[in-house]
């Protein structure tokens, strides 16, 4: 009964969130990246999808995201995630900050190429509060990360975060629930605020929308 009724609570959090997007861009717009970029290695190029999206803010380029094409999907996820189907370590895509940018902590992050890896918030006592979903992607430097054929476990994927991070805490980048009739790629807002962009993951079993914040933090860190 128990279980049920958090699953319940998890459902409602959701549609809330999905009722409250705003369909307005406000501050910032995309924008289409024509190719993945060369700044990174081949193997990874390679597995991105050719178009990347750029997020513009009044100040400049906040970010551009290329996520993956033929991402591997799982069976059996976590019955608590946003995106069950996505296994903790799979590579997502890659992630570009011109210039210094912050994560969903606030954590200062330099400009650079980084991998984005999926990962499920720790259900401890340290997290409790930090966000209603435990769905995040993990900043990884793209030069560090060089395993992009398979997950990666937990501990390697968060030793491997603190590299970008320069921190004792992975940098981390929060998904939410998807917008409802959104075209893609779209940028909205949620009802806290922040700035999220829906992309579609290419996989085998079809096109996967995910919705990531790309500006915004969390309340409570």
């Amino acid at each position: 009964m128990i279980r049920r009724t958090r699953l319940l609570g998890l459902f409602l959090a959701a549609q809330l969130l999905g009722a409250a997007w705003a369909w307005g861009q406000g501050a910032y717009k995309i924008e289409p990246v024509a190719t993945a970029p060369s700044d990174i290695p081949k193997a990874l190029q390679g597995a991105l999808q050719p178009q990347g999206t750029r997020v513009v803010g009044d100040k400049g380029t906040v970010c551009e995201v290329w996520v993956g094409k033929a991402i591997a999907q799982s069976t059996g996820g976590n019955p608590d995630a946003v995106y069950p189907s996505l296994g903790v370590g799979t590579l997502v895509g890659v992630l570009h900050f011109p210039a210094t940018g912050s994560d969903f902590r606030g954590q200062t992050i330099k400009p650079g190429y980084y991998t984005l890896r999926y990962a499920l918030l720790p259900q401890d006592g340290n997290h409790m509060g930090v966000n209603p979903y435990r769905d995040f992607l993990l900043l990884s430097p793209v030069a560090a990360d060089t395993q992009i054929d398979k997950p990666l476990q937990p501990p390697d994927l968060y030793k491997l975060s603190r590299q970008a991070s320069g921190t004792n805490h992975p940098a981390v980048m929060s998904l939410v629930p998807t917008a409802q009739g959104a075209t893609y790629p779209f940028l909205g807002k949620d009802d806290q605020g922040h700035s999220v962009l829906q992309v579609k993951l290419g996989t085998a079993g079809g096109d996967l929308p995910i919705a990531l914040v790309v500006v915004g933090q969390a309340a409570a860190t």
